[in-house]
């Protein structure tokens, strides 16, 4: 069992999948050497630079083969600034060719962007779940701590009235803000313009980052911080679901500075962060469910070649400032395989099994031809090009996207959570009856720590066979049956074990529990529900 992904199941679009993922990343890394430290950062192929959100997120698909995946959260804390404030970005390399021609080392912040610190906390964790690091962790608490102390009390980013994180108007999470043409290109600044609002995905994002830092503080044994975290969670995501949702999914702006865009019904505008509101936690089962029919029903409309808009409706053409910002283009309704991750790791948790495999299946076609994949393509299928983005490459080695995609194949389809660090808490939800697989064999590791589990899966006509390796665990099976069915029995090891049969929506599973030394074996016994 090497660290790293492997997925073995006859089916090239389950098995290939990650391989391919990985190939986009190797090329996605990036290096630095700042004051005499080596920094191994992941980037966007349209920056040369390690952006905490891009290098964060793409950590759920680059933490399994990475040994390094420290470096780059501790230079992000080591330059935090007095205040509490995160840098956006580093790099030593210039981006305003030809006419930047300096390497120096540059650091930037986005002003607008209300989302950073929660990115910042959220690296922190993945990277500390999977290097099993609790000293680097005790010692990053600070960093953490402030950094969320600085979005809570700074007036740009915090209001008070309302208990929740607000921002300039912008699209989604995206960094450039709306100005009614006040300013000559984007906007990246705080004015006395400046149109303000709640973006429901900086919401959601801090209060999973509320949670980790509860289960953080508690892994070190502080259970008074813990507790104050969890009540915070607790107090946002209430204000978030009483301010933002709509009834059918989050409101993609909630102004507080009025204002009126023609040619857009933005009480329907569906934005990029809905599905990811899913996967933090911020929804429950019925408002996930109703995020993900959503999404559905667009698809069934046929205005797209798929459903995973950055927004939808777009805003009428060029209104943020830049001529190439028209509908259909970029974060103005373009299609994202990050929102097609994020969609998939949605539906696998919520009863939708079948809709996730279709997601996964519809990606694996996409780039299994040139071996390419873009952060965004043109609702017509179209790639991104350079000529019709903000952004300054569009190159076919996206891993933001990508790793959502191999996130949802290992989580969702695959089933392996890890629920606490290093897998010591693991929750295993095979979901191979979803995608009509018979046989599989899984192998999870973590390269930062040699931290991994492997476990093959075996379905018959009357039971399910699922034998499990790995280190000391708690492990919670959470084991997708065949449609129609339910358990009748659950032996461990030969042995009678409690179990319960569980309806997701109206997908059936057979949960049980367990310690785990080594080794096990598990048998379901099905039967007609």
């Amino acid at each position: 069992m090497a660290a790293d992904v492997a997925i073995r199941t006859g089916r090239p679009e389950f098995d290939g999948l990650f391989p391919r993922v990985r190939s986009f990343l190797d090329q996605d890394t990036l290096d630095l050497c700042i004051d005499g430290q080596r920094i191994r950062g992941y980037r966007s192929p349209d920056s040369r630079a390690v952006w905490i959100r891009d290098h964060g997120d793409m950590m759920r698909a680059f933490r399994y083969f990475e040994p390094d995946l420290t470096t780059a959260v501790q230079h992000f804390a080591d330059t935090q600034a007095a205040n509490g404030r995160i840098f956006d970005y580093v790099t030593t390399f210039p981006e305003k060719l030809p006419h930047e021609r300096e390497n120096w080392t540059k650091y930037v912040r986005v002003p607008v962007e209300a989302d950073v610190e929660y990115r910042f906390v959220k690296a922190a964790y993945l990277a500390w779940q999977a290097s099993g690091d609790d000293d680097w962790m005790r010692g990053l608490l600070p960093h953490l701590e402030r950094a969320l102390r600085y979005i809570t009390t700074h007036p740009w980013y915090w209001d008070a009235t309302h208990g929740l994180v607000k921002r300039a108007y912008t699209i989604d999470t995206w960094d450039f803000a709306y100005t009614a043409g006040r300013h000559e290109w984007l906007q990246f600044q705080i004015t006395d313009d400046t149109y303000w609002g709640f973006m429901h995905g900086d919401i959601s994002g801090y209060y999973e980052a509320f949670r980790l830092m509860a289960v953080l503080h508690r892994r070190v044994g502080d259970d008074r911080l813990a507790r104050h975290w969890g009540a915070r969670a607790a107090d946002l995501r209430a204000a978030l679901n009483r301010t933002c949702w709509n009834g059918r999914f989050y409101t993609h702006f909630v102004k507080l500075t009025p204002v009126v865009i023609d040619g857009v019904d933005e009480a329907e505008q569906l934005s990029l962060s809905n599905p990811m509101a899913i996967n933090r936690g911020a929804a429950d089962h019925d408002q996930a469910v109703s995020i993900i029919r959503e999404y559905q029903r667009r698809r069934a409309e046929g205005r797209a070649w798929a459903e995973w808009f950055s927004i939808d409706p777009p805003f009428p053409d060029g209104i943020f400032g830049d001529e190439r910002l028209v509908r259909g283009a970029y974060v103005n309704g373009g299609i994202m395989p990050l929102v097609g991750g994020e969609l998939a790791r949605a539906a696998f948790d919520h009863g939708f099994e079948a809709y996730g495999v279709d997601i996964l299946t519809r990606y694996h076609a996409l780039i299994a031809d040139k071996g390419e994949t873009y952060l965004w393509y043109f609702p017509d299928g179209m790639p991104s090009r350079v000529e019709a983005s903000t952004s300054p490459e569009a190159q076919p080695t996206d891993g933001w996207g990508s790793s959502a995609m191999a996130w949802a194949l290992v989580e969702g389809l695959a089933g392996v959570v890890d629920c606490g660090r290093t897998f010591d808490a693991v929750r295993l939800s095979p979901r191979w009856a979803a995608a009509g697989v018979r046989e599989a064999d899984v192998s999870v590791g973590y390269a930062a720590s040699g931290a991994r589990l492997a476990y093959e899966y075996r379905r018959r006509e009357t039971n399910i066979v699922i034998d499990v390796r790995t280190g000391a665990a708690q492990v919670e099976w959470h084991v997708l049956l065949p449609a129609g069915c339910m358990a009748t029995a659950v032996r461990r090891d030969g042995r009678d074990t409690p179990f319960t049969n569980v309806m997701v929506e109206s997908s059936p599973y057979a949960d049980a529990s367990g310690r785990v030394e080594g080794s096990t074996h598990l048998k379901i016994e099905i039967g007609a529900s």
